[in-house]
């Protein structure tokens, strides 16, 4: 057997973040006595660097290496601009929080970035086995990140369901991998592209495989039926974690929900679509209909990402209508726009939790937010756009996101989907907009000022900015979405 030395060119970034990853580990363990600080400034260093090695070995075409396990194309690229993006200023935004409940741990930027480097692992993945150790890899982060704040019986107790949950999902994944295997004689998403296409994969074994591998991937959504972790988590978990959480592992998670379902088995698209339609009905129901129930605004968004999560799979389903390919690039390009978008709302959302909170106040309920307008004008504002953007309100980035999901739907014939996803939308829109009248028609219960570094301040402005902005003019962020697409096939 001749060993053939890759090119270990295209995965510059990954290579960097691993080495990076060891010294910060190594920085903060002989510098204990400035490692929060260092681990910190090293970690958003080590992000911003990646995103500057990744935009220079961008070749704009698609690149193989490491036995054609690993892919660089321009869909990889893009979404892992997205998760340093993300990341980076999901920490600027945490980091304060957890320095006032003493748990800013240099670990927890270690555990940040370990999780950033097994994200950008799912999303270069051209084979099973990378794929699944980028998952567990981002993962097993996660679930040691919920159970930081360790005096907290509500942290350990979330932390203990999602890496039980997190687990069952591993299994069911990995066990749908492992019968495609079986099916198809290869692991390699070209090699079970081209066993399909060339009819040689036993279709019963492939298609028990399929329910397994569409049921992993649901989970790591955070989509009906596998959603009983979503509220729970994002309730318990300190809320910095939470805003993690609820943004760049969801870019991670739709990458591989192309990786698997489109890169490898889009010849039997019209067999996981039937599946992801029944998924993305029930999550868009369940999700705006227990929103409106609660009271405390981590699981109001918890239930609201569980329906955006159901509208960006409705691009994923609106792919292929009776053998019809020319739908597919409009439809999965609306779904990644969707993603990014919704990441760019739950960046500011939770934000703006954390804005609010101090130490020794956690600004978790509804009520928190009365009378924020007289409080603080400015950020009542950004906090509008927030909610008028998740609602669908016309002229901010997620009316766009919405119709773009809709157009691929009815453009696939799926009309009916189009109106009940509209209905749902509609009352949807009641908690959100509840949130807007309790900040501005509402008194304040607490008179608090509003502390919080600049850096925040600018970057939550910046953030609610950014979401009217891209709403004025979402058409750039839609061509690059389908440009990334379109040069990765």
């Amino acid at each position: 057997m001749n060993f053939v030395v890759p090119d270990f060119y295209p995965a510059a970034a990954e290579i960097f973040v691993a080495v990076m990853a060891l010294v910060i580990m190594l920085a903060s363990t002989f510098a204990r006595s400035i490692a929060r600080n260092l681990s910190y400034f090293l970690t958003q260093a080590t992000l911003v660097a990646a995103a500057f090695i990744t935009i220079y070995t961008m070749e704009g075409e698609v690149v193989h290496t490491f036995s054609n396990m690993f892919i660089s194309d321009l869909m990889g690229d893009f979404l892992k601009l997205m998760i340093y993006f993300s990341t980076a200023i999901a920490l600027l935004y945490g980091r304060g929080y957890m320095a006032d409940r003493k748990i800013d741990k240099p670990e927890y930027y270690l555990l940040a970035l370990l999780m950033t480097l097994g994200m950008m692992v799912m999303v270069t993945a051209n084979h099973m086995l990378p794929m699944y150790i980028g998952l567990e890899m981002m993962s097993l982060a996660l679930y040691t990140m919920v159970a930081f704040d360790r005096d907290s019986a509500r942290s350990t107790e979330a932390a203990m369901k999602y890496f039980v949950l997190g687990a069952l999902a591993s299994g069911l994944l990995l066990y749908g991998m492992s019968m495609v295997y079986g099916a198809t004689g290869t692991l390699e998403f070209s090699g079970i592209a081209q066993a399909i296409y060339n009819q040689s994969a036993n279709q019963t074994v492939l298609m028990f495989g399929l329910v397994f591998l569409v049921a992993g991937i649901c989970f790591k959504l955070g989509v009906v039926p596998f959603h009983m972790w979503v509220p729970d988590v994002y309730q318990g978990a300190p809320t910095a974690v939470t805003l993690v959480i609820a943004t760049a592992p969801k870019l991670a998670a739709f990458a591989m929900a192309i990786r698997l379902l489109v890169w490898a088995l889009f010849d039997i698209a019209e067999e996981w679509q039937v599946m992801l339609m029944l998924v993305a009905v029930a999550s868009i129901v369940l999700g705006n209909l227990a929103a409106i129930a609660q009271q405390n605004i981590k699981r109001m968004l918890a239930y609201s990402g569980i329906s955006h999560m159901g509208f960006m799979l409705l691009g994923l389903l609106a792919g292929v209508v009776e053998g019809d390919r020319h739908f597919a690039l409009n439809a999965y390009s609306s779904a990644m726009f969707y993603a990014v978008s919704y990441v760019i709302m739950s960046l500011a959302s939770f934000g703006m939790i954390i804005l609010l909170s101090r130490a020794g106040f956690e600004a978790e309920n509804i009520d928190d937010f009365k009378g924020l307008n007289k409080r603080s004008p400015w950020y009542a504002l950004m906090m509008l756009f927030v909610m008028f953007s998740m609602a669908g309100v016309p002229f901010f980035i997620g009316f766009f996101a919405k119709l773009s999901v809709l157009q691929a739907v009815v453009a696939a014939g799926y009309f009916w989907l189009a109106v009940l996803a509209v209905v749902m939308s509609v009352i949807g829109a009641f908690y959100y907009l509840r949130v807007v009248k309790l900040m501005y028609f509402d008194e304040p219960v607490d008179a608090a000022p509003i502390h919080a570094p600049a850096e925040v301040r600018v970057m939550l402005s910046a953030n609610g900015l950014a979401i009217a902005a891209l709403g004025l003019a979402p058409q750039m962020l839609m061509s690059v979405c389908a440009y990334a697409l379109l040069g990765s096939l």
